[in-house]
């Protein structure tokens, strides 16, 4: 790869794009993940403290905490306390 003594030519500029390319690849990636999931999740927007409290009985249903009868219980009286 030498060309006539005067270094490696076009071999340095081979091998810097040989590194830099995957890496600016990897960071663009990075960025449209980061992009793609703040989308989904506006920043300060929280949720309801009724539909949090909602999303955790459904968690414990789930697990098995509690029965169905008294999940649609609880839900019936925290929508009763929001009113």
């Amino acid at each position: 790869m030498m060309s006539h003594g005067y270094g490696m030519g076009i071999g340095w500029f081979l091998i810097i794009v040989a590194f830099a390319l995957p890496a600016l690849l990897l960071a663009a990636g990075l960025l449209v993940a980061q992009f793609q999931r703040g989308a989904r999740s506006e920043p300060g927007a929280t949720t309801p403290p009724e539909r949090e409290a909602e999303r955790v009985l459904a968690e414990r249903l789930a697990r098995g905490e509690i029965g169905a009868e008294e999940f649609e219980q609880r839900v019936r009286a925290l929508r009763a306390a929001w009113r």
